[in-house]
């Protein structure tokens, strides 16, 4: 006997239907080792589930013009705008990690959109990536955002956006590294796609050709700006093995 996913997993976690298919919805749902991706899926009816919890959303900083928070994978930035009740400065995808902005007045979001706008942002990612990357490399190619069915994607294109990405090697361990990801630009998706393009696509990234992983394996360790700089720790979950 066979039942939709979601209706099985709203059973065996006594919740209700709308939310077990958000956990599946979310990428927060296994079974026997991998990873549920649809809820109306049919599964067998004695299938068990395993459920990722969410981590804490930590602050790092507040004052008068902004709080800085360390993001924690599997929720939205917008969500994180609407539980802590301030405006988003940027955004991060639902399954990156790591420091987020909020601000808090309307003069220092100018001055903070303007070091966006002149590409005066610092911002250092940390990605676990398929590949052996044993030298630091640039990738200067421009990025189209396409927006198709509801679904947002990027794709390399000369009709598109200025994007620079420096790549630098952290760690190797068999045909995985860990590498650093310093870009000035912030196109939709740029380190995603950047290293797609280099050969060297991130873990859990299905998108842009990564391998399976519970995630997208990207974390935003640092973000400098205005005489402000913040840095979030990397989650438990970010190693190679």
């Amino acid at each position: 006997m066979e039942e939709k996913a979601y209706k099985l997993l709203a059973v065996q976690e006594g919740i209700t239907n709308r939310s077990a298919k958000d956990l599946i919805d979310k990428g927060l749902v296994y079974s026997q080792g991998k990873k549920v991706v649809m809820a109306r899926a049919m599964m067998d009816a004695r299938s068990r589930f395993r459920v990722e919890k969410i981590e804490s959303i930590k602050k790092i900083f507040e004052d008068k013009n902004l709080i800085a928070v360390n993001k924690p994978a599997f929720l939205t930035s917008e969500q994180i705008s609407k539980k802590l009740k301030t405006p988003l400065l940027h955004r991060l995808d639902r399954e990156t990690s790591g420091v987020l902005l909020l601000v808090k007045n309307e003069e220092f979001q100018k001055k903070a959109i303007e070091e966006f706008r002149k590409m005066e942002v610092l911002k250092e990612y940390v990605a676990l990536v398929s590949g052996r990357v044993a030298e630091s490399f640039e990738v200067n190619k421009p990025i189209m955002v396409i927006k198709k069915n509801g679904t947002v994607f990027s794709r390399i294109s000369e009709k598109g956006k200025e994007a620079i990405s420096l790549v630098e090697p952290l760690e190797v361990e068999g045909k995985f590294s860990k590498v650093k990801v310093v870009i000035k630009t912030g196109r939709t998706h740029q380190v995603r796609v950047h290293l797609s393009e280099s050969g060297h696509s991130i873990v859990g990234d299905r998108k842009y050709g990564g391998k399976n992983a519970k995630r997208v394996m990207l974390h935003s360790q640092k973000i400098a700006f205005l005489g402000y700089e913040f840095e979030a720790p990397l989650p438990k979950d970010f190693r190679l093995q």
